[in-house]
């Protein structure tokens, strides 16, 4: 068989393995569009529901608590301690920033409280994936949960957050308040 044969099988081989790729993708695709396939799961736990921990996460006086689950491998956690650190809640809002392992040096300069090794937290609130939020009344209940993938998606977190706690009197607002989830769905 000479060089030129062996090329040509080769090429014809590759050429149907491509297909067979490419027909698995449209597949995958023609799923996710006509809506089939599967959704995952909701995380985190839901709104009402007890925050776990709460006494020992909670500030000395009743305020918003805002729990932030981080990883110090995540590049995105960077960028959302980075915003953190350039704006600290205001008014009645506390922030805890958690971590599941050890937090990383650069975590110490933050202005909030930050707590490592706090793997039984992250399973108690089912935050499954980082970076992730809970918002906890002054009560003890969970008010939102969900992933948070970007710096303007905490800021924006955060704006909602105060206005809750700061109504347009200045005074703060009641202790429980009911605030959408997430985006459309």
């Amino acid at each position: 068989m000479s060089f030129q044969t062996s090329a040509l099988i080769l090429s014809w081989i590759a050429i149907l393995l491509l297909a067979l790729v490419v027909s698995g993708l449209v597949r995958q695709v023609h799923a996710l569009t006509s809506g089939t396939a599967g959704r995952p799961g909701s995380v985190g736990l839901r709104p009402g529901a007890p925050a776990p921990g709460f006494r020992d996460l909670a500030p000395p006086s009743p305020a918003t608590l805002v729990l932030l689950f981080l990883d110090s491998g995540c590049a995105t956690c960077e960028h959302l301690l980075d915003e953190v650190a350039e704006r600290a809640p205001r008014g009645d809002v506390a922030l805890r920033v958690l971590y599941r392992n050890a937090a990383p040096a650069g975590a110490a300069d933050v202005p909030v409280t930050v707590l490592g090794e706090q793997a039984e937290l992250f399973d108690r609130y089912d935050a499954i994936a980082t970076p992730f939020a809970v918002v906890v009344d002054a009560t003890g209940r969970v008010r939102r949960s969900e992933p948070v993938g970007s710096r303007s998606a905490l800021r924006h977190l955060l704006d909602q957050v105060d206005q809750v706690d700061q109504p347009p009197g200045g005074a703060p607002g009641p202790a429980v308040h009911q605030i959408q989830r997430g985006g459309a769905r």
